[in-house]
């Protein structure tokens, strides 16, 4: 009887489901989160202390040519992530509002494992 318990309580409840059309929204944040250089970028302009930062500042620093930059700025521009900003002939880009925050919702910390009796 008692082992019955045990099977009984071994698992937590699930949560809720996500809808579709929010699971749909988080396939393409993390579609876009699913290359390094787009990791690599949101990582740069999360430390440029919310000011923004031109494509020119951004390619010597991933290392890659302006227009795969560019590339990779308009896909993370698509999701949300990113805001942009056009100053004459120039494109400055910054995390968009809240974009870190929502990140961190998407991923909340693991309930605790129950220890089997």
């Amino acid at each position: 009887m008692k082992r019955l318990t045990v099977l009984a309580n071994c698992c937590p409840p699930l949560g809720s489901a996500l809808a579709d059309d929010e699971a749909l929204r988080l396939e393409r944040v993390f579609r876009a989160l699913g290359d390094r250089h787009r990791v690599k970028i949101v990582g740069l302009l999360a430390s440029a202390e919310g000011g923004p930062a031109c494509v020119c500042e951004l390619v010597p620093a991933l290392g890659l040519a302006q227009p795969t930059v560019s590339y990779h700025l308009k896909q993370l521009l698509e999701v949300g992530l990113l805001e942009r900003e056009k100053r004459g002939t120039f494109a400055y880009y910054r995390l968009a509002e809240g974009a870190l925050d929502a990140l961190r919702s998407l991923l909340p910390a693991p309930a605790p494992l129950a220890q089997a009796v």
